[in-house]
């Protein structure tokens, strides 16, 4: 996969050489291509924002720098045999970003990443790119950072762990929390390694039983406990058919009952701790 960011802080993107990220890099899995927009800025200030149309505050990045920074990536690309981009465009009114949307975007052969700052770029950009590629307008949380920067960051390493090669274990993603399939999408529980004494504090006996099924029934119902008590919206969005006669019983330990839908939700007469 080749991914090409485009910001006005390259030296942010560092990070990309570094970790599960670097190795795919140097393993050639993974081609990072950083680009300074304000090389695409025509005054002596480098200027590559300037105010509103229609007022407010802030500063909106202009369409002349980005234009002309996407044009030449897009053209370096496809001169180095690249094909088949997607323009990626971080922003807090974008698509919420997703173990799913990860998936999707793992199978583009190229990413093309947009990080605004100030108010964002000049809607006309995404417009005119969205007749040429897909573009994803993405949202990494219901929060707002000063540059999409870090929102590349996380997405990039989202979408690499799926790539092919990438992680030693090929099966490691598989059973990731909000992974599709993976425990009905439940969060994963808690996890212990060596040794099996540390500070006073032990390991559940079952993780060293030996007996799988046992083992892979506790983790289930570990998952489900921690879904519930983090997460219990994943829970009510759940089919019910993804739930055993087991899971059930261990939602109704944990205060949990279907619903006229067959959905589970907290029980009316749960008693809260």
């Amino acid at each position: 996969m080749r991914i090409d960011v485009v910001t006005i802080f390259p030296e942010y993107l560092e990070p990309l050489k570094v970790s599960l990220v670097g190795k795919a890099r140097a393993a050639g899995r993974l081609d990072v291509r950083v680009h300074d927009l304000r090389d695409w800025a025509h005054d002596r200030h480098n200027t590559v924002d300037d105010t509103p149309y229609g007022g407010g505050p802030g500063m909106v990045m202009m369409t002349g720098p980005w234009g002309e920074a996407l044009d030449d990536a897009l053209a370096e690309g496809y001169e180095a045999g690249a094909s088949r981009p997607a323009l990626v465009v971080p922003t807090p009114s974008g698509r919420p970003f997703t173990q799913e949307l990860a998936a999707e975007l793992s199978a583009h052969p190229w990413l093309v990443f947009a990080p605004a700052r100030y108010e964002g770029i000049d809607s006309r950009v995404t417009a005119e790119y969205r007749t040429r590629m897909p573009v994803y307008e993405v949202s990494i949380g219901d929060y707002v950072l000063a540059g999409g920067e870090a929102a590349v960051l996380v997405i990039t390493e989202a979408v690499a762990r799926l790539l092919p090669g990438v992680l030693g274990n090929a099966q490691s993603h598989r059973d990731d929390s909000f992974a599709p399939g993976a425990m009905a999408n439940l969060l994963e529980g808690p996890v212990y390694t060596k040794p099996p004494q540390w500070r006073g504090r032990g390991i559940p006996e079952v993780l060293l039983s030996g007996h799988h099924g046992k083992i892979a029934r506790w983790r289930r119902d570990e998952a489900l406990r921690r879904t519930v008590a983090n997460r219990p919206d994943l829970v009510r969005r759940c089919d019910p058919s993804v739930f055993d006669r087991r899971d059930r019983e261990m939602l109704s330990i944990l205060g949990w009952q279907p619903g006229p839908d067959g959905r589970f939700g907290p029980s009316p007469y749960a008693v809260e701790e």
